[in-house]
Parts: C-alpha cells; sequence; structure tokens
C-alpha cells in the first residue's frame, strides 16, 4: 500500500496517491480531475482555484489536517491584493500536496461545466401567489389628525383594496417615508399573505406605479445538485433555470456521510450550513443577472429539499437524522425571511417557504413530488420514484398513499464510477451494445450525432470524450447484460467467452472497453466489475424500498411506475426494466415527470392555496421506514440479480430476450479462465 499522501477530489470523487510536494495542479491532471490552467501553473490566471476541506472524513478514511496544503506563499499573496481569493480559496498550481487531503474544485475552476439536468417542466398551474402587488393612494400628513405614515398606508390599504391586519418589519418601515414622498403618495406595495394565519405584511414598496415586475424562486436543494427556477409572480412565466453543484460534496457524497462529518468535527453543520447557503446566494444573483433584473425583484423562494439538506439550509444540526429514531427539529412547513438565511444579496424581506417534511428520511422534496404528481388523486395504483443521492419513493391511490426513502447513493450520478463524471458536455450519457458484434456506439452530452455516424469526430472535438455520466453507467451495464457479456450476477465474461477483445482483465475480473483514447493522450472509458457492484447496490436499495412499499399494500405487482428527477427525464424504461431497478410493468405503463419535486416547488411557489393543499396532505402519508424494516435485506438481496433472482419479470421478457450465460471465476490467479455455460 502506498505510503504516499491520499488526494480525493470532489465532485468528481476521483482520488490517488501522490509523493509530498506535488501541486494540487499536477494531481488533478494527472487523475483526470477537470481543473482548468492557462497560464501553466505561475499563479496568474487564477483558473484553477480549489478549496480543501479539514477534519475527518469517515466516507474518504482519511483525517486531514490543518497542514494537508503548503503554507500559503507569495504568489497568492500578489493575487489575493490584486484580485482577490474567495476565503479557503487556494491556487492549485502554488498549493502542494503535505499530507492526505480533499479537495474541491468549484465550477468556475472547471473547464467543461456540468450540465445540471432539472430543467423546468410545463405545466399548468392556476395563479393565485402568496406575494401581489398593490397600487395604493395615502392621504397625505395632517398636523390635525397626527397619525403615522404606515397607519395611513394601512387605511388605504383597507379603503382601496378591503385588505386589513397588514404587517411590516423594520427595513421596510425604515424606507417608507421617502418612497411616499418621492412617489406623491402614490405608493406600489408587495403584499406577501401568510397562508397559515391568513394575515399580510409588506415586503416592498415603490414610488408611483411599479411595472417592472416580481418575481420568485423556486429551489430544489439537492444532495447533488441545487436547481433554481426563476418564475414570473404575475404571469407564472419561468423567466429564467440556473442550477450549481452542492458545495457540500466535499464533505460527502451522500446524505449519512454529512451527518458523519457533523458528528466528528466540531463546528462541521455550521460549516456545511455557510457553504450551501453562500452557494444560494450566488445563485440567486447569477440567475438574476442572466434574466437582466435585480435580485431585489426576486421577493420570494419556495425550498424543497431532503431532510438533511433542510436541517443544513435552516441551521439544524443534523445529528438526530443519523440514528434511529431519526428524529427531524420539526416537520412542519417552514416561514423565514431572506435575512434568516443569511442571503445578504436579496432584499432583508424577501420571503422564504419551506415545503413539509413527511418523515426523518421523506423529506421536502417528496412533499414536493405529491404535491406536483397527486398519487392521492389516483385512480390507478402509481409508483412514484424520485431518483438522487437518495431515492424517495411514493406509492398510491386515492385510498391511501405511502413513503419510503431509499440510499441509492452516489453512484447514478456518476460518481464511484471509474471513468464516471457529473453530466458535462463530453460525457457518454447513451451507449448501445450490439448483441452480435459486441460493438459499442454511444452519444455524448452536447452532440445529438451517435459515434459510428459521419461527423461524431469533428462534432465532438472541442469537448473530447472525457468519460461517462450517471445516465451512461445505466444504460451500459443494461447493454452488457442484453449482449450477453455480462451474466444474472454482474459478472463480466472472459474474451474467449464472450467473443470480444473489448473483454478486458484487470486483475481477478474483467473490464469491458467501450473507448480508449489512450493512445492520442485521451481517456480510456470502461465499465469495470467495482462500476457494476456500485450499480448492483444503487439499484438493490431502489427496488427493495419499491418492495416494502408494496408489502405494506399487500400487492405484487403495481399499476403504472412514474420516474421522476434528472433520471426519470434521460433513461429509457427498458434499461431500468433490464435493470431490476423498479418493479417489472409494460414500458407504457413507465412514465417520465421530468423534475416533479421542481414543479412542486413552482407549484407552491405560484398557488398558495396549493401550499395549504400539501401540508394536510402530507399528514395522510404513511411513512414506511427502510432502515428499521427486517424484509429490506431480504429484497436488497433478490435483487441483487440482473434483472433479479426471483422475481421473474415477465413483461420485460416479454420484450427483450435475456441470454442465459453463467461466468464462473476458474483456472490462474490472474482469472483469465472462465467458463460460459448456455441454458
Amino acid at each position: 500500500m502506498s505510503k504516499d499522501p491520499l488526494v480525493v477530489f470532489t465532485p468528481s470523487g476521483k482520488r490517488g496517491h501522490f509523493p509530498v510536494g506535488t501541486p494540487v495542479l499536477t494531481a488533478a491532471r494527472q487523475l483526470g480531475v477537470d481543473l482548468d490552467s492557462v497560464c501553466g501553473g505561475r499563479g496568474i490566471c487564477s483558473k484553477c482555484q480549489i478549496t480543501p476541506s479539514y477534519g475527518e472524513f469517515s466516507k474518504h478514511g482519511v483525517t486531514v489536517a490543518d497542514t494537508a496544503l503548503s503554507e500559503w506563499n507569495a504568489v497568492e499573496q500578489r493575487y489575493d491584493d490584486k484580485r482577490g481569493l474567495k476565503p479557503g480559496r487556494r491556487l492549485g498550481c502554488q498549493a502542494t500536496i503535505q499530507s492526505d487531503v480533499v479537495i474541491d474544485v468549484p465550477p468556475e475552476s472547471q473547464v467543461h461545466k456540468q450540465v445540471v439536468r432539472k430543467a423546468a417542466s410545463a405545466r399548468v398551474i392556476e395563479m393565485d401567489p402568496a406575494t401581489r402587488l398593490f397600487f395604493i393612494e395615502v392621504e397625505e400628513p395632517d398636523m390635525h389628525s397626527p397619525t403615522g405614515d404606515f397607519e395611513r398606508v394601512k387605511r388605504a390599504l383597507a379603503d382601496q383594496w378591503d385588505i386589513t391586519g397588514v404587517t411590516a418589519d423594520l427595513p421596510i418601515l425604515t424606507k417608507l417615508q421617502p418612497v411616499l414622498r418621492k412617489g406623491n403618495w402614490q405608493i406600489t406595495v408587495a403584499l406577501y399573505r401568510d397562508h397559515a394565519s391568513d394575515q399580510s405584511k409588506i415586503i416592498n414598496l415603490w414610488p408611483g406605479l411599479y411595472e417592472d415586475g416580481i418575481y420568485g424562486l423556486a429551489i430544489d436543494l439537492g444532495s447533488t445538485t441545487v436547481a433554481a427556477h426563476l418564475t414570473n409572480l404575475v404571469t407564472g412565466e419561468v423567466v429564467e433555470s440556473s442550477g450549481l453543484m452542492n458545495p457540500q460534496i466535499r464533505f460527502g457524497e451522500d446524505l449519512m456521510s454529512r451527518v458523519s462529518y457533523a458528528m466528528m468535527n466540531k463546528n462541521g453543520d455550521q460549516e456545511m450550513t455557510r457553504a450551501v447557503r453562500d452557494a444560494i446566494n450566488t445563485l440567486a444573483v447569477d440567475i438574476a443577472q442572466s434574466a437582466e433584473l435585480s435580485p431585489h425583484q426576486i421577493l420570494e423562494i419556495v425550498f424543497v429539499c431532503n431532510p438533511v439538506m433542510h436541517h443544513l439550509l435552516v441551521g439544524v444540526d443534523p445529528v438526530e437524522l443519523g440514528q434511529a429514531p431519526f428524529a427531524l427539529a420539526t416537520s412542519d412547513a417552514m416561514h423565514l425571511s431572506a435575512r434568516d438565511l443569511d442571503l445578504t444579496d436579496l432584499l432583508a424581506t424577501t420571503q422564504c417557504y419551506i415545503l413539509p417534511c413527511i418523515a426523518g428520511h421523506v423529506g421536502a422534496d417528496a412533499a414536493a413530488v405529491a404535491l406536483s404528481e397527486e398519487p392521492d388523486k389516483s385512480d390507478d395504483l402509481v409508483l412514484i420514484v424520485d431518483v438522487g443521492t437518495n431515492a424517495e419513493l411514493l406509492l398510491g391511490n386515492k385510498t391511501r398513499v405511502l413513503a419510503c426513502s431509499s440510499p441509492t447513493g452516489p453512484a447514478f450520478e456518476g460518481a464511484q464510477i471509474s471513468s464516471g463524471q457529473r453530466a458535462a458536455p463530453g460525457a457518454i450519457e447513451r451507449i448501445e451494445i450490439d448483441p452480435t458484434t459486441k460493438e459499442p456506439r454511444f452519444r455524448v452530452i452536447g452532440c445529438d450525432l451517435w459515434s459510428d455516424e459521419d461527423g461524431f469526430d469533428a462534432a465532438t472535438a472541442s469537448t473530447g470524450i472525457t468519460g461517462i455520466c450517471g445516465s451512461g453507467i445505466i444504460e451500459a451495464v443494461a447493454e452488457l447484460r442484453i449482449a450477453g457479456l455480462m451474466d444474472e450476477n454482474g459478472l463480466i465474461g472472459s474474451p474467449e467467452a464472450t467473443g470480444t477483445p473489448r473483454s478486458v482483465a484487470e486483475g481477478r475480473t474483467y473490464s469491458y472497453v467501450i473507448h480508449d483514447a489512450s493512445a492520442q493522450g485521451g481517456p480510456k472509458i470502461t465499465v469495470t466489475q467495482g462500476d457494476i457492484r456500485a450499480i448492483q447496490l444503487a439499484k438493490s436499495a431502489l427496488y427493495a424500498g419499491a418492495r416494502l412499499l408494496m408489502d405494506e399494500m399487500d400487492i405484487d405487482a403495481v399499476d403504472r411506475v412514474v420516474l421522476a428527477g434528472a433520471f426519470g427525464a434521460h433513461i429509457s424504461a427498458k434499461h431500468a426494466l433490464v435493470l431490476g431497478m423498479i418493479p417489472d410493468v409494460t414500458l407504457d405503463k413507465v412514465q417520465s415527470a421530468g423534475n416533479a419535486a421542481g414543479t412542486g416547488a413552482r407549484i407552491a411557489l405560484c398557488n398558495v392555496a396549493a401550499r395549504t393543499r400539501i401540508e394536510q396532505t402530507v399528514r395522510n402519508i404513511t411513512k414506511v421506514e427502510t432502515a428499521i424494516e427486517p424484509k429490506f435485506q431480504d429484497h436488497f438481496v433478490a435483487a441483487n440479480a440482473i434483472p433479479h433472482k426471483t422475481a421473474p419479470f415477465a413483461h420485460l421478457r416479454s420484450i427483450v430476450e435475456l441470454p442465459q450465460v453463467s461466468f464462473n471465476t476458474g483456472g490462474g490467479d490472474d482469472g483469465a479462465r472462465r467458463r460460459r455455460r448456455r441454458g
């Protein structure tokens, strides 16, 4: 085992051992990490900025000391003096490795901008927002009738709009008098109505008739990505969508790793809270600038997130969510201001609404999916699967709705995969393997051509073929099974057994080569036995969660399956069934809901009555806790086979013939001999 320091890069998950004194930029390049640099390592361009993380990282098996990188040097100081570096940032070309370290590569330092695949889904939403504009004419002050300006504003709202009981926070009161006088006693006020109390308060005001528009943000705060939809609060139009990687990835890719980080590092929870709030603040400003708006025109934000993200967003230590009984600090919906969340670049009185959580591991994002897809109004029995680092499942109809979460991990996102990467231009996202020739063809993000089509090389020259993302690895594993290159246990056969030189030995196992550009200095993209195991574990957890809900319903089949999230939008139903990720149904009964959590957030943003509705719905959902269900392990083990050890998957087998092959290790230590049995 190497005694050189271990370096772990996030969000890519790539790692390696390097001698003491190796520049971070050099280590990144050797591992194929997407870290930019154009100045030749002279500390001039600043494109190689990185953020080291310190503390104990049980997920990565390292403890990072504050001396893990070399000391701040004169080149970094010179750049900081001239242009400024964000707190905690280092230059990758200047900082050298001294001991084990976890290093985050922020989005702006990545050559290939990551694609956050959570676009807004088209949906007709009845507009009844919590925030509305009202134009009023206010009586001028009179020495003979000594009432305050705010009191006369309230009287105008009551007389002209029949709105009573209006309040205002201090930031509004401090600007009220100059606005009234500038508008010559005519002003426009933005009123926010709290559906729980049915009270209204002024959250912004302008002199005269304000016509520039008001906007809200619907934010889906996921473990891996943060997606935001900037929405016109008058028309409901999504004027801009954007996203970024959740910077908390550097503290752990999955939820329990972040809980562990909070447990093992003093103020670790506060560190993660600051990181995600800074990211949201940046996202809000950037999305407003992209739409050519002022951030101050964003008057409302609706958040949906899983329970751990929920607690870290609001500043609650998530430690209780890491151990039974997985108690939430609160499961109710929350009403906060931007000031409460340190969103300093927004107006202090911008209102924030967080949907209710369903249970300790089933969060506000699942509630948003329920709001969007309405299983409680379905005539047939529908299974809704929202897959991310933590999968959340809903099963039900008009009679009853159940919910659970399942720890799928980050493999579906392309993490923990040998050639894996986040979705970005150049990443393989689709793949087919010819069952006869065993040759692959694939498509990459940013190009509509398949790899065997004329013009593909030219079309991908600028991005290259850089790796394989989540949708690509899922299809690759399924295609290996369809082509007879892999047996039901997930074992890849030898070249002799499979009949293709693309099956190459790696120690005692085999890998399948999808693309090899190593002769030209490019990457060699393979599917390894370890990759398949990671996908097996993830899909088994997902299927076992669905099976537990079906047990609770006392059923053996569902009527239809809805795939939500980026997964649902980019994975074919056939490949999902071949893997055994979801219960067997006919292909026409597998539907995609797109970003259902984001859609639910937009519904709650645009329709205040929807907030009341989902708060009531959540109370009626039955929660099933997978972590303490004895049957979960049994279902998990049976689901390790592809598609399944015992479930017949009759619908799948009617459309896809899965070869009956078996590859068993035999012969010498190199594992080069395999035998193939046909059935």
